[in-house]
C-alpha cells in the first residue's frame, strides 16, 4: 500500500464532499458522511486540505515537542522556512536563533547541495538532445507523483537527480561522519511523505519530518535568546530562492554557460495545464521546467505558518548573490564528480486500482463499468460522494456502491416507483370489474 500523509479527522468531517472536486487526481470518496483517501491514489498535494473549512483533513507529522526535548537531533529546513519571521531578513541571522534555542540546523551544507543540484541540472540539460527536452525538476515530490499518476511517458524526462534537501543530508554524513538523527523542516505533506517513501532511493537519511508551521511557532512563542547567539555568517543564499516560483531556474541559470530556455509555473491548475501541454508535444524549444503544485511555489505550501504573500515578499528582501565565483564553481564541480547525487531507483508509472486480479474477469468488470457509466448523468456532481461518474461506475462494479447512490437514478427510481403506484391505486381486481360495469 502507498503511503500518504494526509491526516483525516472523522469527527470534523460532514461530507461536504469539496475535498473530492479538488482532488486532481479521484482519490477522495465520502461515503455514508465519512472521509476515506485511496492511499493509492493520494499524492500528498495538500489541495483537500485547502479545500476543507471544517478542518477535518491535517498534516501526520513526528512529534515536535518530543523532538524538541530530546536535543538529539540536527535539524534541514526546507528554503520556505525562512521566510516565516517578520524579524529575520536573513538566514544566517534566523539560524544564530536557532542555535541559540539548543537547535542545530545545518545550512552550510544546504547551502552546498542546492548549488551541486543546480550544477548538475545545467550539466544534465546541455548534454541532452534536444529532442528530449525541456527536463523536468525533480524537486516538487507531489508534481513527481502526479506525473507518475496522469502522465507516466513524461517519467523519462523527470532529472535523475536525488532531491537537495536529501542531498544536504548525505553531505552532512558524508563530513562529519555523524550517526545523529535528521529532521526535516517541511512546508507540505508531500516533503513529509518523501522521508517515508523517498523519491529516487530506498532509503531516506531523515528520521524525522514535522512541518513548517510547527517548528516556527513553537520558535515564536519561545523568544529570542540575543546573549547567546553566535554571529550570524555571510552566504550566498541562492538556495533560500527555491522556495518561489522561478527560483530554482535562475540557480540553474546561474551555473550554465549557455542562456537556457526555461518555463517556471505554480499552482495545481497551472501545473496540469503545462504537464499536458508537454504531453502533446506543445513546448518544443523548452530546455527546462520548474513545477510547484502549491500557488507561488513552496511559500504557499500548506505546511506553512504565514501568509505566502508575506513570505514572497521577504524572500525578495534577502540579499542573494547570483555571481558564481571560481570557489563556488570548483565547489560544485568537485561535488559532482564524486557521483553520489544521482538517483540510485528507477522512476516507475504509479500502479492504479485494478478491477481484477484475473485478466478475464478485469476485462468482464471493464465491460460491466462502461455499460454503468453509459447509464449515469455525466456531470460529475459529486453527491454520490465520487469525484466523477467514472470512478462512480468503476466503484460499483467493485462492489462498494450501487446505482441508486446516484441521485438522480435514484429520483429516476422513485418515479417510476411512483408511477408504478398509481397505475396499480387504479387497478381493481378481476372479481370487482364485472360488477363495475354492470352497475
Amino acid at each position: 500500500m502507498a503511503i500518504h500523509s494526509v491526516k483525516i479527522k472523522r469527527e470534523a468531517c460532514e461530507g461536504c464532499v469539496n475535498c473530492i472536486r479538488t482532488c486532481p487526481t479521484e482519490g477522495i470518496r465520502v461515503i455514508d458522511g465519512e472521509i476515506n483517501i485511496l492511499s493509492e491514489l493520494c499524492i500528498d498535494c495538500g489541495e483537500c486540505m485547502r479545500a476543507c473549512h471544517r478542518k477535518a483533513l491535517g498534516i501526520e507529522e513526528d512529534d515536535w515537542g518530543k523532538i524538541k526535548e530530546s536535543q538529539d537531533s540536527a535539524y534541514i529546513a526546507d528554503p520556505s522556512f525562512f521566510t516565516q519571521f517578520s524579524h529575520y531578513g536573513d538566514p544566517s541571522a534566523l539560524e544564530s536563533m536557532m542555535i541559540s534555542n539548543n537547535m542545530e540546523v545545518l545550512i552550510d551544507d544546504v547551502e552546498d547541495a542546492f548549488d551541486l543540484s543546480a550544477y548538475a541540472t545545467a550539466q544534465l540539460i546541455n548534454r541532452t538532445p534536444k529532442a528530449s527536452r525541456p527536463l523536468i525538476s525533480v524537486y516538487c515530490p507531489a508534481v513527481f507523483r502526479l506525473i507518475q499518476s496522469k502522465f507516466p511517458e513524461l517519467l523519462p524526462r523527470i532529472l535523475p537527480i536525488f532531491n537537495p534537501l536529501g542531498l544536504a543530508a548525505d553531505l552532512w554524513r558524508l563530513r562529519t561522519n555523524s550517526h545523529k538523527p535528521l529532521t526535516l523542516l517541511a512546508p507540505c505533506p508531500a516533503k513529509i511523505t518523501v522521508i517515508r517513501e523517498p523519491i529516487g532511493r530506498e532509503r531516506s537519511p531523515f528520521d524525522h519530518a514535522v512541518t513548517v508551521r510547527k517548528v516556527a511557532r513553537s520558535l515564536m512563542a519561545e523568544g529570542e535568546h540575543p546573549d547567546d547567539a553566535p554571529e550570524p555568517k555571510k552566504r550566498s543564499n541562492r538556495w533560500v530562492a527555491w522556495a518561489r516560483r522561478g527560483g530554482e531556474s535562475r540557480h540553474v541559470q546561474a551555473f550554465s554557460d549557455k542562456k537556457l530556455t526555461i518555463l517556471a509555473v505554480s499552482g495545481m491548475r497551472n501545473t496540469l495545464d503545462a504537464l499536458q501541454e508537454l504531453e502533446l508535444g506543445r513546448l518544443r524549444g523548452v530546455d527546462f521546467i520548474e513545477c510547484r503544485v502549491c500557488d507561488t511555489g513552496c511559500v504557499g505550501g500548506i505546511g506553512t505558518a504565514d501568509s505566502r504573500f508575506l513570505a514572497s515578499l521577504r524572500l525578495g528582501n534577502i540579499q542573494s548573490d547570483w555571481e558564481i565565483s571560481e570557489e563556488d564553481m570548483q565547489r560544485a564541480e568537485e561535488l559532482y564528480t564524486m557521483d553520489f547525487w544521482t538517483v540510485t531507483k528507477e522512476y516507475l508509472p504509479r500502479p492504479g486500482l485494478p478491477l481484477s486480479d484475473n485478466v478475464s474477469d478485469a476485462m468482464l468488470k471493464l465491460q460491466q463499468m462502461k455499460e454503468i457509466y453509459n447509464g449515469l448523468p455525466h456531470i460529475d456532481c459529486g453527491s454520490c460522494g465520487r469525484p466523477s461518474c467514472q470512478a462512480m461506475a468503476e466503484e460499483i462494479v467493485r462492489g462498494h456502491g450501487s446505482v441508486t447512490d446516484c441521485i438522480f437514478k435514484l429520483r429516476e427510481g422513485i418515479a417510476t416507483l411512483a408511477n408504478r403506484i398509481v397505475t396499480l391505486s387504479e387497478s381493481q381486481p378481476q372479481t370487482l370489474k364485472k360488477r363495475s360495469g354492470q352497475q
